[in-house]
């Protein structure tokens, strides 16, 4: 039953995300032709992580409160309707409406997460993690790819087949999706440490900060010291998508059985510094290629095993809220992280990627501050 929620939930998000990326490649344009400015499509690419930063705690704390089945299907059902209306909207407010609904049901990640550390013991709550990362990450490459496919027919053809994907998305989570149960309650009040929760949301942060940053100004570098275009440009982004999927779909979990989550979360963001200034410092194509590869592998190594410390950093009936506030904090990393990168590229091309070394080399000093929590997972009758 735990095997089989664990699957169910991973490929609910899976799909869900896929719906989501799938609009992405013709956004930019149908908004252009809708007399979109320069701070106007900053507006509507900044909506879904302002919602996310916003609605991912709220949502985790009803889903301790009410059960994450009922959340992940309102969700979705959000989902589902954001896409709808997308296809619809024929003006810039309606779909700066829309992105901030999508953003308001993408905090159902969150929720998807303590759904996992609610169903699995916790000696595989890190593998658990992974997994529901590579459906992620998998969802970030294929559906972009599909979207470009569909993106003859037009924007709201695109928006519609997305919209149809999560209704059939939410039928079966309805059909399949069953509550992981109830969740234990703490042997003692007030065991919820607060300090390791601020901690490693502050981890995540800072990670995320540095990641979003090398999206964001990677194919300006790339154009000017290899002559990428936007072909090559694309091919090396779904590379890095490939490589932190591989890296979670099993690695990881091997990792963190052996060493514990902590240290490989501190190594994650240290493989990302050090690619970072690989990065910075590349002298030909395949060495930037490679570091950006690493790079996401780092950051692949990093968020699962963030997420299973957010996990037993307290007691079973506020992992959602405390999972929210991971989810938020990494929200509002994306969208701090390619406003800094952007205005330190035009300080120098090197600059946001030395400055986003920094970020996550504090990024593995503050997880590795972190005090041992996977003890509270065995006292967890989940």
């Amino acid at each position: 039953m735990r095997r089989s929620a664990t699957l169910v939930i991973s490929g609910v998000v899976f799909v869900d995300l896929l719906g989501f990326t799938l609009i992405l490649p013709t956004l930019p344009f149908y908004a252009a032709g809708l007399g979109a400015t320069g701070a106007w499509f900053g507006a509507l690419m900044s909506a879904y992580s302002v919602a996310q930063l916003l609605a991912a705690p709220v949502l985790g704390r009803l889903s301790d409160r009410y059960g994450r089945r009922p959340l992940v299907l309102l969700t979705l059902a959000g989902s589902a309707v954001s896409l709808a209306l997308t296809g619809l909207a024929d003006s810039l407010v309606l779909l700066l409406v829309t992105r901030l609904l999508a953003g308001a049901c993408g905090g159902s990640i969150s929720v998807a997460q303590a759904y996992l550390a609610d169903a699995v013991p916790a000696e595989r709550r890190t593998g658990a993690m992974a997994q529901m990362g590579a459906a992620i990450g998998l969802a970030f490459v294929l559906g972009p790819a599909l979207g470009g496919v569909l993106a003859p027919f037009g924007f709201a053809a695109c928006a519609y087949a997305a919209a149809a994907l999560a209704a059939v998305n939410l039928l079966a989570a309805v059909l399949w999706l069953p509550e992981p149960g109830r969740h234990a309650e703490p042997a003692e009040p007030g065991t919820d440490r607060r300090i390791p929760v601020a901690l490693l949301a502050g981890t995540g942060f800072l990670a995320m900060a540095a990641y979003v940053g090398v999206e964001t100004t990677l194919a300006f570098l790339a154009r000017d010291r290899f002559g990428w275009d936007a072909t090559t440009i694309g091919l090396a982004l779904a590379a890095c998508g490939l490589a932190m999927v591989v890296v979670q779909a099993g690695p990881v979990f091997l990792l963190a059985k052996r060493y514990g989550d902590g240290r490989v979360a501190a190594a994650g963001a240290a493989l990302m510094a050090v690619c970072l200034v690989g990065v910075a410092l590349s002298e030909t194509w395949w060495q930037c290629l490679a570091a950006v590869c690493l790079l996401s592998a780092g950051h692949g190594l990093l968020t699962p095993t963030v997420s299973s410390l957010l996990a037993a950093a307290g007691p079973a009936g506020r992992r959602g809220a405390r999972l929210g506030t991971g989810q938020s904090a990494g929200a509002a990393a994306r969208i701090v992280g390619p406003a800094a990168a952007g205005l330190l590229f035009d300080v120098g091309a090197a600059v946001p990627y030395l400055v986003g070394a920094v970020s996550a080399a504090l990024a593995a000093v503050t997880v590795l501050a972190v005090p041992e929590l996977e003890p509270t997972g065995r006292e967890e009758a989940v």
